[in-house]
């Protein structure tokens, strides 16, 4: 963790303990702990340490798992926060489709504490502009710009763009995915990102096909390597 990033969270502790309790979003105690009390904090599902490197999945030392061995993805690693199952789960549903925006600050501050080598520049997965009409928000934008702001990298808000409103990927089989998703991105900018370290800011990782292909995409304009950002992934169920 950068030691500018350490002093922000050190600063927002401080402020923390002189504020008015408020109630915990999970189990509704009074607590001056922020959104979630400390209890419940901890009981979040953070995403176990031993997973491939590469796409966040389990591996029983923190090998790279045998689909990337396989067949690699277009970006180089994964860096996820959480696990994706309750209680977390219904956080970014809240954040997602009930507009409940005081939640960005909690999931973002949360990856950030995870990101140890910085890029070149941060960009949000993009959404289609019928859909962000409809929902008024980038969930991945707001993500995106908090990062970018604690860990003082640029935030790339116009190099990509989404030009095919496909269906939302969480409707389809995962065989289907990755076709449902060719070809949905492009990179508008490419000066911004040719020869740079770009990583991907999104809230959810389940299949990888979205974000695997607008790294393809930005690979493409010429970046030179990509990372996968996310909340929370989804792992299999045992």
């Amino acid at each position: 963790m950068s030691n500018l990033l350490t002093k922000f969270l050190n600063i927002s502790s401080r402020i923390g303990h002189i504020l008015p309790a408020q109630p915990c979003l999970l189990c509704g105690a009074m607590s001056r702990d922020g959104l979630c009390c400390a209890a419940c904090n901890a009981d979040l599902p953070r995403l176990p340490p031993a997973h491939c490197p590469v796409c966040a999945l389990p591996t029983f030392e923190g090998e790279i798992c045998g689909k990337c061995l396989k067949k690699a993805p277009a970006f180089e690693r994964t860096l996820a926060a959480f696990s994706y199952r309750f209680p977390l789960d219904q956080l970014i549903k809240a954040l997602k489709f009930h507009e409940s925006l005081v939640l960005v600050n909690l999931l973002a501050d949360e990856l950030a504490q995870h990101i140890g080598t910085r890029p070149d520049g941060i960009v949000a997965m993009p959404l289609h502009p019928q859909r962000l009409r409809t929902r008024g928000f980038n969930q991945s934008q707001l993500l995106a710009a908090r990062i970018a702001k604690q860990i003082g990298v640029p935030l790339l808000g116009d190099s990509c763009q989404r030009v095919r409103d496909t269906p939302p990927q969480s409707t389809l089989p995962w065989k289907e995915r990755d076709k449902n998703i060719r070809g949905a991105f492009e990179v508008t900018l490419p000066a911004h990102v040719c020869g740079k370290h770009i990583a991907i800011v999104d809230d959810v990782m389940t299949s990888g096909a979205s974000i695997g292909e607008l790294a393809r995409a930005l690979k493409k304009a010429g970046a030179r390597e990509v990372s996968a950002w996310v909340v929370a992934r989804t792992l299999p169920h045992h």
